[in-house]
């Protein structure tokens, strides 16, 4: 049981790419959430960069994209600010890339556009960090990108799949970059198919297809981002922000 709550910020996107099922673990662990429009806040502010825990979330923009998107810019300022100071920092698909590209790494089109329920393979790495719980053929998270990046310096490479080298990444010890939706709540996802119309039809995704598949996955879904989210929050040092907010307030 918790005694006091921790808080966290969650860095948004686009409206529909949220918490999705990390939302009711964050609760049951203790944490309070403020969400933060990527696009539009003022990402300098000291709540954000100094927050117990930052949340990058997912988009449909490139990261290399800040002539189109200048805010990116601050973001990557944002980010490359607390991995430098080991601040704990989860970045999903979007979130990943971004994170990638603050530790120095180039981020670029990927050989495939990745869209579908498909498994990941874990490293050594992977076996005994958080993603542990993704041994087995029944594994399987939700892909949904067209980017990739080459693995940061000094982080270690936790999952791959056959399309993709660098699929889930850990740098230090509050660093946790996903590439993939172990998120993505199977309900909310219509929110998606609507929301990416484009892009699955240019990608040539049935969308009846893709909701066929996430029926057919959906039951071990949320157990499994349980598991990996709670392990891995649980793993985090937010004690140590206490101190690193004081001395940057």
């Amino acid at each position: 049981m918790n005694l006091f709550q921790r808080s966290a910020v969650a860095l948004r996107h686009v409206a529909f790419e949220d918490l999705g099922l990390l939302a009711p673990i964050m609760d049951r662990e203790g944490w309070s959430v403020s969400f933060c429009e990527a696009a539009v806040d003022d990402l300098t502010h000291r709540s954000i960069r100094n927050a117990e825990l930052l949340i990058v979330l997912g988009g449909p923009i490139g990261v290399y994209e800040t002539d189109d998107y200048p805010f990116l810019s601050s973001e990557l300022a944002l980010i490359e600010y607390r991995l430098s100071r080991d601040l704990p920092t989860l970045g999903i698909c979007l979130g990943s890339q971004l994170m990638a590209k603050a530790l120095g790494s180039r981020v670029f089109k990927g050989p495939i556009k990745e869209i579908g329920w498909d498994t990941i393979d874990l490293t050594d790495e992977g076996r005994t960090s958080c993603l542990g719980a993704f041994q087995g053929d029944d594994a399987v998270v939700l892909h949904w990108h067209g980017d990739t990046f080459d693995l940061p310096r000094e982080a270690k490479r936790l999952a791959s799949n056959r399309n993709y080298e660098n699929q889930a990444f850990a740098y230090g010890r509050n660093a946790l970059g996903l590439q993939f939706h172990l998120e993505a709540d199977p309900r909310q996802l219509e929110e998606w198919y609507v929301g990416h119309t484009v892009e699955l039809a240019a990608a040539q995704v049935s969308i009846a297809g893709l909701r066929a598949a996430t029926q057919q996955h959906r039951n071990g879904l949320a157990p499994r981002a349980d598991r990996v989210f709670g392990d891995w929050l649980r793993r985090i040092s937010p004690s140590g922000l206490r101190f690193e907010a004081k001395l940057t307030s």
